[in-house]
């Protein structure tokens, strides 16, 4: 008995000891932000399955059995991990934690004041991709046509180019893989605007700048436009394209390795069976027509670094013809003959921790202008205006990243133009530059961009300096801010360098305040800004040749620009409106005083909507842009001076337009071609808009500048082999 009872007793203590033993211990404590709790942190023992998450004022408890030296683990994707040994023993524990801020190149702001973005970079604001361009109402597959339809671009239809802001289509350059691109638009003759010489489809991605752009681009008073091109295709594939107006043909081989491809194209277009078909406003002696192709290769290297070359060619030439202003004459004519060229070569290879981007090219444009007066269909008088341009361009970006979200980057950049025409004209300069910009990433909401430029022109013996700054900053999770200052120079147009006269940089400085909020499928985005002008140029002439003569021109422009797009709102529709208000001034050129420019519109309105129906296999899309009346003038030079003989306001523009896509072959599996029918209608309700007015030599007498056409009607049929396109067209997602 007394055994048993021994017995009982150490079983008894062995019970207990093993109880104090494997006693849960609790861990507490409060994880910190800045002195604030912050919710939902992940609180760890590590190497086991022990934790807690924090609670909405950043406390947390759990118990655990484990002993000894451990380590707690805070974690939480917002903050930088935090790990904490802890000795556990036999007595609760509190354990507090401060956070950091993770640096996250995704989660960080972005500045991106004066810009949209659409290209496959994490951090970018996809905006308008190649599908978006193809299936926008009204752009006619033109990207900067497309661009019309976005805030701070002014509808001009009369001349070709990107009018930002109140400035000049000359203001706004374009970039492609680095290079500057001298002759994008074809060549074109008075009152009709050229088109796009490049396919929309060779570009993966754009930044369109309307101001506060970086110092790694300049020589643009108001904004660029930068293309990057395609890398290496997804595979083989063969692509053609038949309508009343176009045929086109292109190939893109990719090698069974798939570290290199080549690829070509060749098109041509004749105007002439669609104004046959259609009643047109100009009466083409000789209709619209051309001839151009491309080449391509791409290599990449084994490093992981990438070649590519882009190369092509075309030529167009057209006739018009107009009843004369001119008292003696029954008509005036005016034929174009043109033709141009570009190759780019460019190399992105990254060495360590540096990568560097190089790229060349040579542009070369070649214009031929007859100008006649007929009487009873003879020529009575005329004469030739030839214009050719060479240019070469050479730039290197050395950029190196300092951490996650900040960097450095440098580098120089020469362009050579030559430009020289049948009146003695041999112009040439040598624009050298250097550039440095830093981008500095304080935290997720905070960044900031600091850069600096500096040209030097042969032509006019200057140099500039011109530095730049923006700030971006994130207000809460959805809503996010930039500022940016930046001052700019621009050689003057060569065509208005007739004289000795001493010119120098034309200058602006941008001031852009922006505000963006973002949620899942809606985006709005506001925009203030105003741009400083200062020595613009100043000249005298006729309306044919005008001759620059001094630099002491100036202006002022100044809006507000806002911008909705909503993917989400109504099933499958995706819709953007935009809304720019201007209000600008300049006194340059032959302005005899300070006036609102002729090609700015004080209200900008547009709204485009696309909805593609899977039962239907078809894509609906419509667009429309109003514009309040621009002002006219007609200005002639008089005794060393600039006066107006007439002034006035255009009537406000307006167009519908509206474009549908059928895919015949959507639903069929494994099918190898894909096939796209497409209807376009410009101007559906054939509002008769006016561009402008001519006026004769005495002013007695003018002339309505209007489109070619008011309703253009075009149908086409594009299939591709080897690639299937059909998701890209339903989602808008290449």
């Amino acid at each position: 008995m007394k055994t048993k009872s021994i017995l009982s007793s150490i079983i008894l203590s062995l019970i207990c000891w093993v109880n104090f033993c494997n006693a849960q211990i609790t861990i507490s404590g409060k994880v910190t932000f800045k002195n604030k709790g912050v919710k939902d942190i992940s609180v760890t023992l590590k190497d086991s399955y022990d934790g807690a998450t924090t609670d909405q004022n950043g406390n947390y408890s759990f118990e655990t059995n484990e002993k000894g030296n451990q380590t707690l683990v805070f974690t939480h994707q917002k903050f930088t991990e935090v790990e904490k040994p802890v000795n556990i023993a036999n007595e609760n524990i509190t354990l507090n934690s401060e956070l950091k801020e993770q640096i996250s190149e995704i989660a960080a702001v972005t500045i991106s004041a004066g810009s949209f973005e659409a290209s496959d970079r994490k951090r970018a604001t996809v905006l308008l991709t190649p599908i978006d361009i193809y299936t926008t109402a009204g752009a006619n597959a033109q990207l900067t046509s497309a661009l019309n339809f976005l805030p701070g671009v002014q509808k001009v239809g009369e001349n070709e180019g990107l009018f930002v802001r109140g400035g000049t289509g000359a203001e706004t350059k374009i970039f492609m893989d680095g290079s500057l691109i001298n002759n994008y638009f074809t060549n074109s003759v008075p009152g009709i605007a050229g088109r796009d010489r490049f396919n929309t489809s060779l570009f993966k991605g754009n930044i369109f700048s309307s101001g506060g752009y970086s110092a790694l681009y300049g020589q643009a008073l108001s904004g660029v436009l930068i293309l990057e091109s395609v890398d290496l295709p997804e595979t083989t594939s063969y692509d053609f394209g038949i309508s009343p107006l176009f045929a086109s043909g292109s190939f893109q081989k990719l090698a069974n390795s798939k570290t290199n491809s080549f690829g070509a194209s060749l098109s041509y277009f004749n105007l002439g069976l669609m104004q046959k078909m259609f009643k047109y406003n100009t009466d083409f002696t000789t209709a619209p027509n051309g001839l151009g192709g491309d080449l391509n290769f791409r290599i990449k290297t084994k490093s992981g670094g990438m070649f590519k070359y882009y190369g092509n060619f075309d030529t167009n030439q057209m006739a018009v013809q107009s009843p004369s202003l001119e008292p003696g004459y029954d008509e005036s004519k005016v034929a174009l003959k043109g033709s141009n060229m570009f190759h780019t070569l460019s190399f992105k290879q990254k060495l360590g921790s540096y990568l560097i981007n190089s790229s060349a090219s040579y542009s070369m444009n070649d214009a031929k202008l007859n100008f006649a007066a007929l009487k009873d269909g003879a020529v009575l008088s005329a004469f030739d205006f030839n214009n050719k341009g060479n240019y070469l361009n050479f730039k290197t970006v050395v950029d190196r990243k300092i951490n996650r979200i900040s960097a450095i980057r440098g580098g120089l950049e020469l362009n050579d133009a030559h430009d020289t025409n049948n009146f003695g004209k041999d112009h040439r300069d040598l624009l050298s530059s250097f550039f440095a910009e830093t981008d500095l990433g304080f935290s997720n909401n905070l960044s900031a961009k600091l850069g600096v430029r500096a040209e030097h022109s042969s032509y006019l013996a200057q140099t500039n300096l011109a530095p730049r700054i923006s700030l971006g900053f994130r207000l809460s999770e959805s809503l996010t801010g930039s500022l940016a200052y930046g001052i700019f120079y621009q050689n003057p147009e060569t065509k208005y360098l007739n004289s000795a006269a001493p010119i120098t940089f034309q200058k602006a400085n941008h001031y852009v305040f922006q505000l963006q909020k973002s949620s899942e499928g809606r985006s709005l985005r506001m925009e203030l800004f105003y741009k400083d002008y200062e020595k613009l140029i100043k000249t005298m002439g006729s309306s044919m040749v005008q001759t620059a003569i001094n630099n002491d021109g100036n202006g002022n422009a100044k809006g507000l620009e806002l911008f909705w797009r909503d993917r989400k709102t109504f099933s499958s529709i995706d819709y953007w409106v935009s809304y720019s208000y201007l209000d600008t001034k300049r006194d340059f050129m032959n302005y005899p005083v300070s006036l609102v420019p002729s090609f700015a519109a004080k209200h900008t309105l547009s709204v485009v909507a696309k909805k593609f129906v899977t039962n239907w296999k078809t894509g609906f899309n419509l667009s429309y842009t109003y514009a309040s009346g621009r002002p006219y003038y007609d200005i002639v030079s008089d005794n060393s001076s600039n006066i107006i003989r007439h002034e006035g306001t255009l009537k406000d523009y307006s167009a519908l337009n509206f474009s549908m896509n059928y895919l015949p072959n959507l639903g069929k599996k494994d099918s190898k071609a894909f096939t796209i029918l497409v209807l376009t209608v410009s101007n559906v309700l054939g509002n008769k808009n006016v561009y402008g007015y001519n006026f004769s030599n005495d002013g007695m007498r003018s002339s309505a500048i209007i489109p070619p056409i008011n309703t253009f009607v075009f149908v086409g049929a594009f299939i591709s082999f080897g690639v299937d396109k059909t998701n890209d067209a339903i989602n808008n997602n290449l």
